[in-house]
């Protein structure tokens, strides 16, 4: 597997930022059992892709960084409906990955189609939840959000599927916040690291690029198994911070995990540029993120985390 944790503090330390992240741990997770079988349990969908805006640039297939089209606030949508969520606002592996498919990042349609066969009971809404490096708003904002909405609508148990490095981080403290109040929760991902280091519940690791949590990309059989593996886990899992890892493989071999945010393959030309790109956006995200909050307060007040 990919150290993200340690690749992309040593990436940011190599274009210039000299304060390294420090990223959320525990040691516990707590852990909420099935009490019903899956079929009696309503199950609700998290994701921290983003609702595409036309207005916004670049969102489609291979898209670079694009912090215009993020949003910081949660979210929520009908499940009986399809919805055109992008992923172009997280640093996903552009290299390796298509960003075409988003079956492999938002598998709504499956769920919907197992609910209608009678697999599971689906809530009637899905959830989006931000991608914050701040672990304070992740824990006294967006988690009591993401709470009370699934509270809304009677939800028991949560698959959260994770794209970037933080996104990992902000969903297993969500699962963790959701977990602790009686709501069972699996992560789907792809960096094994960051996500055990902050101790989930209960954990799904694909060994893929990230942005393919749910399955390879136009491969509906990788897609079902996928979520086949993170529905038993749900069901089968008797402790907390238990990981499965999917026996699927992405390539022949491991060439591609050696290009992921790895300084030693820049130029100092590729360094000077993409610290100014990495500025840009981060200043633009700023921005967004100041006017998105002031115009959007929660609906929900900020409460203790309680774990």
């Amino acid at each position: 597997m990919i150290p993200y944790m340690s690749r992309t503090r040593a990436w940011y330390l190599a274009l210039g930022y000299d304060t390294p992240y420090v990223w959320a741990h525990h040691d516990d997770a707590p852990f909420a059992p099935l009490v019903r079988p899956l079929a009696e349990t309503t199950l609700t969908l998290v994701t921290t892709a983003a609702p595409f805006q036309p207005d916004k640039g670049d969102q489609g297939p291979g898209a670079p960084y694009n912090a215009a089209a993020k949003f910081y606030r949660v979210y929520s949508g009908d499940t009986d409906k399809d919805h055109d969520l992008r992923i172009a606002h997280v640093g996903i592996d552009r290299k390796h990955t298509s960003m075409e498919d988003s079956g492999t990042w938002f598998p709504l349609p499956l769920l919907r189609r197992w609910a209608a066969a009678g697999r599971l009971r689906l809530a009637r809404r899905f959830h989006g939840f931000p991608t914050n490096r701040s672990q304070r708003q992740t824990l006294t904002v967006d988690a009591p959000e993401l709470l009370a909405r699934c509270r809304e609508d009677g939800v028991e148990a949560a698959l959260l599927v994770a794209n970037c490095p933080v996104c990992h981080q902000c969903l297993a403290l969500a699962a963790r916040h959701l977990e602790a109040n009686g709501i069972r929760t699996v992560l789907l991902g792809c960096a094994r690291d960051i996500v055990e280091y902050c101790g989930a519940p209960r954990f799904l690791f694909s060994d893929f690029p990230l942005g393919n949590a749910a399955g390879r990309p136009h491969d509906p059989a990788s897609q079902e198994e996928t979520l086949s593996l993170a529905l038993a886990l749900l069901v089968e899992a008797s402790a907390p911070r238990t990981t499965w890892q999917s026996p699927q493989t992405w390539a022949d071999n491991d060439d591609w995990k050696q290009d992921y945010a790895n300084p030693e393959r820049l130029t100092p030309e590729e360094r000077a540029r993409l610290f100014q790109e990495a500025e840009a956006a981060r200043l633009a995200a700023r921005s967004k993120r100041q006017q998105e909050i002031a115009a959007t307060p929660p609906t929900t007040q900020t409460q203790a985390v309680r774990y």
